[in-house]
């Protein structure tokens, strides 16, 4: 069984961070707005080396969207960025309209996503994010797992012509992938082979499925592991090459069950190849304050529901 090392828990919005300064220095159409959460976003960087490519736009997250999508007529890649709520939700009409039908080259950066924002409460933490975008035509839906593969990301997207919605979180989280890691768009990364149960994992739900990889193999059952850090195009190919070893998958994500990577991993295998599949993923709730590791734990957000997911649906086979 291949082992992973955290080495050293770094929040993911630090990834983020470092990428955008950069790619600051390398790419120089690339240009950053926010909406008065520079600091929360890691953006200083960015801000202060390169202060005539940052826009700070206050409190007006429709307006931000606005002007991004009219930078790129000009031949600029825009990098927004603020809380995943408010680069949603608050402005999905403006993002329809002004970016994804007229497929503008806008990065959507997306900070405090997800359970994991916690004491902020519910009207924060948005779990129906990834539903939302990627069902915008031509959008691409990225979640990634750690700092490093946050990192990755900011600067591969800026070399990916099209709207692009990349979500990211506020909590350290353990930082497990390759400093300098190739991320490709689309290409779902095998972390562990498996034989009785394949594991689906996106985000922070990454490592947890990792962790109860190692449980399942003390109990003598071989699970795979898949990051999907892209939700959307979903790299099917590489679900279904799994499962038809398997036999059986289990999807893990910090997001709403409707909408989110288990409803697009249940469509694949619907179409191709239909196995049992079990969603750790919220249960059509809204959130609530707390930490974000009790709140991971209250609903069901960790190694052990997936674990007894995995066996659940190994029952069912």
């Amino acid at each position: 069984m291949k082992t992973y090392e955290n080495t050293g828990s770094k929040d993911t919005r630090s990834g983020f961070g470092a990428g955008l300064e950069a790619l600051g220095k390398i790419n120089e159409n690339v240009v950053a707005l926010c909406a008065d959460l520079t600091g929360s976003l890691k953006m200083d960087a960015f801000k202060e080396n390169h202060p005539e490519r940052f826009f700070q736009v206050g409190i007006a997250e429709a307006n931000m969207m606005g002007l991004a999508a009219g930078m790129t007529i000009g031949g600029k890649i825009p990098f927004t960025g603020t809380f995943a709520n408010f680069s949603t939700g608050r402005v999905y009409d403006q993002i329809r309209q002004s970016i994804a039908y007229s497929d503008k080259n806008v990065k959507i950066c997306a900070s405090h996503a997800g359970l994991t924002l916690g004491e902020d409460g519910a009207t924060h933490q948005i779990l129906e994010d990834i539903g939302l975008m990627k069902m915008l035509p031509g959008m691409t839906v990225i979640n990634t797992c750690d700092y490093n593969q946050t990192k990755a990301a900011t600067m591969a997207i800026a070399n990916h012509h099209g709207p692009v919605y990349l979500r990211f979180g506020r909590p350290k989280v353990a930082n497990f992938t390759p400093e300098d890691q190739h991320f490709e768009i689309g290409k779902a990364v095998h972390l562990q082979e498996g034989t009785d149960v394949t594991i689906v994992a996106t985000g922070h739900l990454v490592w947890e499925a990792l962790e109860a990889a190692k449980t399942l193999h003390n109990d003598g059952i071989s699970a795979a592991v898949i990051n999907i850090h892209t939700i959307k195009p979903l790299d099917a190919a590489a679900i279904l090459e799994s499962v038809k070893t398997t036999g059986c998958v289990v999807t893990a994500e910090e997001h709403n069950f409707l909408g989110g990577l288990g409803e697009s991993v249940a469509r694949e295998l619907a179409l191709a190849h239909p196995v049992p599949q079990e969603f750790v993923a919220t249960q059509d709730t809204f959130g609530e304050s707390g930490t974000p590791a009790e709140l991971m734990e209250k609903y069901g957000l960790n190694a052990e529901a997936i674990t007894k997911a995995a066996k659940k649906v190994m029952a069912r086979k």
